[in-house]
């Protein structure tokens, strides 16, 4: 059987089909949200005929199993289709970090503003905290420890933000996995980043997420 890159070697025609991918996909999310609320309906139903507790329990599972559906697609929406960034000036990343974790931070610095969209970033720092736990390489260990510094020895400042004690498998890069929700989400966590100006990699344990600082007022 022929791969599918095999037979899409030309760019328009994997253009085309991301984007009729992308469509379809959308269309799933409508649906998959549609089958919830009937799903819904009928398990206010059940509860008012007091139906007995297995049946309800069912009920749930299914609710919470189109609800996760729903979600990752509506995820996988967001990846395929251009980002629209609300960045505001001097944003404090230090700060968003911390509420994107609900932990203290480790810093080197006092100053990480730059130019963020907060919401994206907030959003883009909590799946890569997610997908590192979810590959923690000690298991029964502590949480990942997560680091973040000022590199300042290029033209440009930057922020470094880094989740150690992930799991290392060969060549395997969590932000190009796509491996269930948390991968998905971690991928359009990287496009967030990248779209920043900034960049993501998986080296050994460690994730790593570069962003452009502006630069210290005298």
């Amino acid at each position: 059987m022929k791969s599918l890159a095999s037979e899409f070697q030309d760019t328009d025609a994997l253009c085309e089909l991301g984007r009729a991918s992308v469509q379809i996909v959308h269309d799933l999310k409508n649906q998959l949200n549609g089958l919830k609320l009937y799903a819904t309906f009928l398990r206010k139903r059940l509860e008012k005929a007091d139906r007995p507790a297995d049946e309800l329990e069912t009920i749930a599972k299914l609710i919470a199993g189109l609800e996760r559906a729903a979600n990752d697609t509506a995820v996988m929406v967001r990846y395929g289709r251009p980002l629209e960034l609300r960045r505001a000036p001097r944003v404090n990343l230090s700060g968003i970090l911390a509420s994107a974790i609900n932990s203290p931070v480790r810093t080197d610095a006092e100053t990480y503003e730059g130019d963020f969209d907060a919401a994206a970033i907030s959003e883009a720092l909590q799946s890569i905290t997610v997908g590192a736990q979810a590959s923690k390489s000690d298991k029964t260990g502590d949480g990942i420890e997560i680091t973040l510094r000022r590199d300042d020895s290029g033209s440009s400042p930057f922020a470094v933000i880094e989740w150690h004690g992930v799991r290392g498998e060969g060549d395997e890069d969590l932000f190009q996995s796509f491996a269930g929700s948390s991968g998905l989400r971690m991928a359009l966590a990287a496009k967030v980043i990248r779209m920043h100006g900034g960049d993501v990699a998986h080296e050994a344990s460690v994730l790593r997420a570069r962003l452009p600082l502006a630069e210290v007022r005298g």
